[in-house]
């Protein structure tokens, strides 16, 4: 897979931690991920079609999904109710829309993404390879998999 349909997700999500939270992502080394569900129950999903047509999923420890939804918030949030579903799905939109700048121009559309808080509840592509790259901040682990075909 071309880096340059993984790197706008990358850099996305590492400017989205660096703003709204004011932590750095660590970046770990990125591997062929063997079983299509996500690592975590709290997941970002955007769907791409055209020449490149996937999946995109940000997959967020508990800790980390309470840090990015009390900084939108502006309140410590102790679980996830409603409204830090809500600000997971604008922060998911911050994302999206950093990586879609970034994102090759002829690659194809992406859907505006969804909050997801049950694992079964995503459906990577079947037969595509997906290539995840695990991420540590203080508050804990983030995993960015990218599912694309035709790239």
């Amino acid at each position: 897979m071309n880096a340059s349909y993984i790197n706008p997700f990358i850099k996305a999500v590492s400017g989205v931690f660096a703003t709204m939270i004011e932590q750095p992502v660590r970046l770990g080394k990125p591997v062929l991920k063997k079983d299509p569900v996500a690592s975590h129950a709290i997941s970002s999903v955007v769907t791409i079609q055209g020449p490149a047509s996937g999946c995109v999923v940000v997959s967020f420890a508990e800790p980390v999904a309470l840090s990015l939804a009390s900084a939108l918030l502006d309140e410590t949030m102790e679980a996830l109710g409603a409204d830090g579903i809500d600000a997971l799905g604008e922060i998911a939109n911050m994302i999206a829309g950093n990586a879609k700048n970034e994102f090759p121009e002829d690659a194809g559309s992406m859907s505006v993404p969804q909050v997801v808080t049950d694992r079964s509840d995503i459906a990577y592509p079947p037969n595509v390879p997906i290539i995840s790259i695990p991420c540590q901040t203080e508050d804990g682990e983030l995993i960015i998999d990218v599912a694309l075909a035709g790239v």
